[in-house]
């Protein structure tokens, strides 16, 4: 089989800038400090808002975070679904002296509705997250309180949680130093790097090494790897989001009808959650690895919405980063065009 699509990054140098190509001038916030993690800056944060009202979290969200904001103050939810209808204002309900996580969802949004939004509500903080898209326009124009990315989701880095103020506006530091899941990380992006250049190293043991340091990650507040805080600076982030918006619009073109696109991520809906689960498994067995965001589960903690938690079940996210090239984009299209039901498939 040839080389996976999808799934952890490997780390490859050609990402980084170089002499003839000139990066995003100024595209890294002046103000800022860098987490291992998103969550860990957003709870670090909460406990510089304290004492803070409720917080405000989008239904169609990371679950994994959410729960454990939820253990630090109480949240509540509002509408937000990946259906581009942006926000449903009337459910989001905050009172002076709350605090709203607002989502680019998928890096779609613009943030004009937000920032309305920001200018009829003063006495409300409002904390952007751009982790789809750390870098879009919106992201780059923020006029929000505070805006948070979490990188290693879009960027091929072992961690790092981007923390800023567009306000100019006090921040949290880093609670200690970098977490050794970074560390474990790295290596399985190193041994992953050498394994698609065909070297004998076996897939299991640096799959191994990203779930334990996946798990050693998880919502830490620790200061960024020194791996991150050296490479972010030079990575060709503008190379990266126009190679991945490229891939974005050929894979639409050549699933016209069957996909929702914009910007560079690609989603695909399924009539149900078996559907989808087989769909998944169907591309896995080709070497394609396709994120699905994000699962709820209705007997444990989740958002309440009945809607959010259903797409969530039928939806997964096609893999056409900036590490795919013309091949991997008609490999995924022939594999997805060749699953039995895929005259189930609608777009939302």
């Amino acid at each position: 089989m040839s080389a996976e699509i999808g799934s952890e990054f490997h780390w490859d140098p050609a990402v980084l800038l170089s002499a003839e190509r000139g990066g995003l001038p100024g595209w890294l916030p002046t103000r800022r400090a860098l987490f291992a993690t998103g969550c860990g800056a957003l709870g670090s944060l909460l406990d510089l808002l304290v004492p803070a009202g409720r917080l405000h979290v989008p239904t169609y969200f990371c679950m994994g975070v959410a729960e454990a904001l939820a253990a630090q103050v109480p949240i509540t939810w509002y509408r937000h679904l990946p259906d581009g209808h942006g926000p449903r204002w009337d459910t989001l309900r905050a009172e002076d002296g709350d605090v709203v996580l607002a989502q680019s969802l998928f890096g779609r949004d613009d943030g004009t509705a937000w920032d309305a939004w920001m200018r009829a509500h003063p006495g409300v903080t409002v904390i952007e997250d751009h982790s789809h898209d750390p870098f879009s326009e919106w992201a780059c124009a923020s006029t929000a309180a505070y805006a948070v990315a979490s990188l290693r989701k879009t960027l091929p880095l072992p961690d790092g949680g981007l923390l800023w103020s567009p306000r100019g506006l006090d921040l949290p530091v880093p609670s200690g130093p970098a977490s050794g899941g970074a560390e474990l990380k790295l290596t399985a992006m190193l041994l992953k790097a050498a394994w698609q250049g065909g070297r004998p190293v076996p897939k299991d043991h640096f799959r191994e090494l990203q779930q334990r340091g996946e798990h050693q990650l998880l919502g830490s507040a620790a200061a960024a790897s020194a791996f991150t805080t050296a490479v972010l600076p030079v990575l060709d982030v503008a190379g990266i989001r126009a190679a991945s918006a490229r891939n974005a619009a050929d894979i639409a073109a050549a699933l016209v009808g069957r996909v929702t696109s914009d910007g560079f991520r690609v989603q695909l809906t399924c009539p149900s959650e078996q559907v989808r689960d087989a769909l998944l498994a169907h591309l896995a067995r080709h070497g394609i690895y396709a994120p699905v965001h994000w699962r709820q589960d209705r007997a444990g903690f989740w958002s309440g919405d009945d809607e959010a938690a259903g797409l969530a079940e039928r939806m997964l996210t096609l893999p056409v980063d900036h590490r795919c090239g013309p091949g991997d984009l008609r490999r995924i299209a022939e594999t997805i065009e060749g699953f039995a039901r895929l005259d189930l498939f609608r777009v939302i």
